[in-house]
């Protein structure tokens, strides 16, 4: 009996030591820095822990699959990770990686609407933007508030639509209740309406409220607003961007948003204004002046009549005839 259990021990002996050989590897290479040579953001799709592992390996986060499995059985995080898109580190362990998942910090995504921008172009915007899920809903012009949206993959476009759409109507209403007493509007939409107008024809913010002061007068006076971006709009229908200059032909377009032919506002935005532009029609500058055309660095020039308008546009020809003969200079040349 004594010979047989000696032999016994002994084998016992050694596939203890071998045991803890193997976890002592196994930690280490749990532990060790990763393979990843550079950053890699991933969508780990919903799974159990094999499917996880392989998705993980297949991406080159990890190099020991059978370790990286075992280890989440052994430390109870099989039922914790968290599916979603995670931005993996360069030479991540398997330890962290682990961790990563657990906690559920997912890559957050970015969504730019840009001031102005027309319905046609934030939904299609919405609709190619990746990570999405769901059916592109409608968005009317102004329901939309330009700003930047983060998202998670997976998050769905009638739920971002809805956040622009709430973010609009939350500003619309916090500026209202700031307004300037006298303003010639009877609702808020209004004052989008006419933010979406100066938002077009200005990218300066030093002269939002010098234009919206401007527009106000007029309207105050019950003269026509004779807004340019409004013709464009009448002539796009809001499906498309104008790529040319408008003609004499575009400025006599029977259209209600054809503020050259029709008196007062038209019937809805013809943008999605900011709110910067939205804070500026409902707290205008007070001035007395009536008129403005570019000055050709990017600005306008303003006049309180007619004939000081008159030069005014006499100016910006000028410019514009220069600018026209600069290729033709050039080709002589």
């Amino acid at each position: 009996m004594r010979r047989r259990v000696v032999p016994l021990v002994g084998l016992g002996l050694a596939l203890v030591a071998g045991l803890a050989i193997a976890l002592f590897w196994g930690f280490a290479q749990f532990t060790r820095p990763g393979p990843l040579r550079g950053d890699l953001a991933l969508v780990v799709e919903r799974g159990g822990v094999e499917q996880v592992t392989k998705q993980l390996s297949d991406a080159g986060v990890i190099d020991h699959p059978l370790v990286f499995a075992l280890a989440i059985r052994l430390t109870g995080a099989a039922g914790r990770l968290k599916s979603g898109e995670y931005m993996f580190r360069a030479g991540m362990t398997m330890e962290d990686v682990s961790r990563l998942m657990q906690s559920g910090k997912t890559v957050d995504r970015r969504l730019v609407v840009i001031e102005g921008m027309p319905a046609f172009e934030v939904m299609r915007l919405l609709s190619d933007q990746a990570g999405f899920t769901g059916a592109m809903p409608p968005i009317a012009e102004g329901e939309a508030l330009p700003s930047t949206y983060y998202y998670k993959y997976g998050d769905a476009r009638p739920w971002m639509a809805q956040r622009m759409k709430d973010a609009m109507l939350e500003a619309v209403q916090e500026l209202w209740a700031k307004r300037a007493p006298g303003l010639p509007f009877t609702h808020p939409r209004e004052a989008v309406i006419l933010a979406s107008i100066v938002e077009r024809e200005t990218a300066r913010a030093s002269e939002r409220a010098r234009v919206a002061g401007v527009y106000i007068n007029r309207l105050e006076r019950g003269m026509r607003l004779e807004a340019d971006p409004t013709v464009i709009y009448a002539v796009t229908g809001g499906k498309f961007r104008l790529d040319r200059g408008l003609t004499k032909t575009d400025l006599a377009t029977k259209s209600p948003y054809n503020t050259y032919m029709s008196a007062g506002l038209p019937p809805g935005p013809i943008g999605n204004p900011g709110r910067a532009a939205l804070a500026a029609v409902l707290n205008p500058d007070r001035h007395q002046e009536l008129f403005f055309v570019a000055d050709g660095a990017g600005g306008h020039l303003f006049a309180k009549t007619a004939a000081e308008h008159a030069k005014n546009v006499e100016q910006w020809r000028r410019i514009e005839q220069q600018r026209a003969q600069q290729p033709r200079a050039a080709q002589e040349n």
